[in-house]
């Protein structure tokens, strides 16, 4: 189970040998980018860090998460440490979630919004003390929320501070995930609990263990030195071969969070998407005690009809719908896709689109119209004729199915 004491925010002090120095020119290097190198991964820029786009085959990457597990780096997201007597009440005022509500070693999906209610970025919290937070923000905005927290948190007793380079992040993901990591963990498994976090021992590191993931599988997030980071990738992928265990990168890690329908920013969220426009209401906490960030705005959002909804598309093409093709109803536009790929699972195209709220209640599906196979998604619901994406000129017909579209059992 998780501890009510656990370590401070970053694994051993000192500056961590986490690669390129953030001044050298091209993208910054991962504390495993030398791993990925020797794997023959196709390394690509991503977010200003070179990262495993795939080191063979995606589809084979995927489906090995989908089927085992798939083990992945994640150095390049954001680690932010919250701290003092007033962090709890500081990161309930500049988020909209209610972090102070948290108990130590519990975690929350949430968001950072401007004032107007715009995304600024999605985040997780963890909350590893009573007066101690991490803050997970994605590598592309890291800089962003890190500055909006310093001027949220100004007068209070309570402080930011940037340790991306104080941490390697190594997430293990599939339904094997829990079997592979058992044996090399500290702690029972079985009692960590799904948006839990723990200080443990991994193959004799010290490392935050946290049960999360982006993918729809079960899986874990381990936080440690970047020094430790070879070492452990070693010591996982060892225990892993007997089960299937893969490296994935970061083509895999898109197709399998669009099958689960999780949001990506730049894509579902953005400064100009607000949580209700994505269907993410839940976590807009009025409820909590005080004033936050953005919350007049969010309150007229929520109580104003919705100008338009994300919504699910499965084409009835080979042809895939791509972020910024228009969605059709009745022949005219309605709306834009902002992620599509073929779906390894589902085998048939997929995507998520904002859509005016008439095109989705025109082309609502029914109550079973999630699609676990190629043969549910066919039979997805009614709507099929009244949808389509403008695939470079040509339209496709879609059929509009209720998210996520894949599920675990």
């Amino acid at each position: 189970m998780t501890s009510t004491s656990p370590p401070s925010a970053g694994p051993p002090s000192g500056e961590p040998p986490s690669g390129e120095p953030t001044s050298a020119p091209g993208p910054r290097r991962t504390p495993l980018t030398s791993v990925h190198e020797r794997l023959g991964a196709s390394l690509t820029d991503f977010a200003g860090w070179l990262m495993p786009l795939r080191y063979g085959s995606e589809t084979a990457e995927h489906t090995a998460v989908r089927t085992a597990a798939g083990i992945f780096d994640l150095s390049h997201m954001g680690e932010l440490a919250v701290t003092g007597p007033d962090a709890a009440a500081a990161l309930d005022y500049a988020l909209t979630g209610a972090p102070a509500a948290l108990q130590p070693g519990r975690a929350r999906y949430t968001m950072i919004c401007a004032a107007d209610g715009g995304v600024l970025d999605d985040l997780i919290v963890y909350r590893l003390g009573d007066a101690e937070f991490l803050v997970v923000a994605n590598a592309a905005n890291t800089a962003v929320v890190t500055e909006a927290l310093s001027e949220r948190l100004a007068g209070r007793d309570a402080v930011v501070r940037d340790r991306t380079d104080r941490y390697a992040l190594i997430a293990v993901q599939g339904p094997r995930a829990a079997v592979i990591l058992g044996p090399l963990a500290s702690v029972d498994l079985a009692g960590l609990k799904y948006y839990a976090i723990d200080p443990a021992q991994l193959a004799g590191r010290p490392v935050l263990l946290a049960r999360t993931g982006y993918t729809g599988e079960d899986g874990f997030e381990i936080f440690a030195a970047p020094e430790d980071a070879a070492d452990l990738w070693a010591a996982i992928s060892a225990a892993g071969g007997e089960y299937g265990l893969v490296p994935a990168g970061l083509a895999a890690r898109d197709t399998l969070r669009l099958e689960a329908g999780m949001p990506l920013y730049g894509h579902e969220l953005s400064r100009d998407v607000t949580p209700f426009d994505a269907g993410l209401g839940r976590v807009v906490r009025f409820d909590k005690p005080g004033d936050f960030v953005g919350r007049a705005a969010l309150a007229r959002v929520a109580a104003a009809a919705p100008e338009r909804r994300l919504v699910g598309l499965v084409s009835e093409s080979r042809r895939v719908p791509r972020r910024g093709y228009d969605v059709l109803w009745e022949g005219r536009p309605c709306g834009t896709v902002t992620s599509g790929a073929p779906s390894p699972t589902l085998g048939v195209p997929i995507a998520m689109a904002y859509v005016r709220p008439e095109a989705a209640d025109a082309a609502q599906p029914g109550p079973t119209a999630e699609p676990v196979s190629r043969a549910d998604a066919a039979a997805s619901g009614p709507g099929a004729a009244e949808l389509a994406v403008d695939v470079r000129g040509r339209a496709e017909p879609a059929r509009l199915v209720r998210l996520p579209f894949y599920r675990r059992a």
